[in-house]
């Protein structure tokens, strides 16, 4: 892609939450961080905070995620509150209607629903979700569509009617770390949000894919690309890499199928380790942005130059939560900044 200059000012900043348990802390806790991260986020001015849906994974608490939208937006007050995303082959397409219905007339305006067609865990848990459910590649696109006229306004003699949900016109996204949904976004005119902060091998080829073939529609006149970043800013270099290494700590298990709760971070962890690993985990966190504000901002700016994405979504794994929050101070001020030249 021949990529021209983009200002990072003219980038939305938003944030992806996998609400992670903490080592020594427990479920309640990570909710109630999830919650002041989020009041934080819009106080910077971020456009939205998503929940991610993940199941039977000991570390993630988002399991729930209609529930935590709703307890997040009631939280909050302009922010918009939605789910990156709903596995929605894990669910009736008329269940999640409802729900996300109902989360829009209690906050009207504020809602959004990504969905994602993986299932977002193991297939014994798949199974438990959806029993009786085979998944083929042609149930997704009917899903959204089912749930785009179930959120829309009935129809003459239309039988099935959410309710709530019927009216509400819930922006639906379409989420993917593939080839497939960035197609099928781009053939539905829907907005985009691709996997790039666990999985950006593709992210390149899905946003020529999607904008190349993007058809206007209802929703959207033109393509509307996110990209997903793991950030981590701090006031040095060094320190953030220093917190950085619970992100690699956490990526290393899912690598090696040990999956767990977010550690505390360790000096030279990615030293310690073998080079087939680091190369891994290098590869996993090919979009993070890391470092000082100076360096974060600097690799923001390359990324919106490569992308040319609308919005960064970032996903910061910082151990502890103050940090957390000072790192989306430097990424609030990365981007209202002009990169030194």
């Amino acid at each position: 892609m021949n990529a021209l200059p983009k200002s990072l000012s003219q980038i939305r900043l938003s944030m992806l939450d996998l609400v992670a348990v903490r080592q020594g802390g427990t479920v309640g806790d990570a909710l109630a961080i999830a919650l002041r991260t989020a009041q934080h986020a819009e106080r910077l001015g971020f456009q939205r905070y998503w929940l991610a849906e993940h199941h039977n994974m000991p570390g993630i608490a988002s399991s729930a995620t209609a529930v935590l939208v709703g307890h997040i937006a009631g939280g909050t007050r302009t922010i918009r509150v939605g789910s990156g995303g709903v596995m929605l082959p894990n669910h009736a397409p008329l269940v999640v209607a409802e729900a996300f219905g109902t989360l829009a007339e209690l906050y009207p305006g504020r809602i959004d629903l990504g969905l994602g067609r993986a299932p977002g865990t193991d297939p014994l848990t798949m199974r438990a979700l959806r029993r009786d459910r085979i998944e083929t590649e042609e149930d997704f696109p009917r899903d959204v569509a089912e749930l785009q006229r179930l959120l829309g306004e009935p129809q003459p003699g239309q039988k099935l009617i959410a309710m709530p949900g019927a009216g509400t016109r819930v922006p639906i996204w379409l989420l993917g770390s593939s080839l497939f949904s960035a197609q099928l976004a781009a053939q539905m005119g829907l907005p985009y949000a691709f996997a790039s902060h666990f999985a950006p091998r593709f992210l390149m080829q899905a946003l020529h894919l999607y904008r190349q073939n993007f058809r206007p529609s209802a929703v959207l006149d033109k393509p509307y690309a996110v990209v997903g970043v793991p950030f981590i800013g701090a006031p040095t270099d060094e320190e953030a890499e220093y917190l950085a290494s619970s992100t690699y700590q956490r990526v290393l298990g899912i690598l090696t199928g040990r999956r767990g709760q977010l550690p505390p971070p360790v000096e030279g962890f990615m030293a310690g380790l073998d080079a087939q690993a680091r190369a891994a985990i290098d590869d996993f966190l090919a979009c993070a942005v890391i470092g000082s504000p100076q360096t974060v901002q600097q690799g923001l700016q390359r990324l919106a130059d490569a992308t040319q994405a609308d919005e960064f979504m970032i996903v910061s794994d910082v151990f502890d939560p103050a940090l957390r929050l000072r790192s989306l101070d430097i990424a609030a001020e990365a981007m209202r900044e002009p990169v030194p030249a």
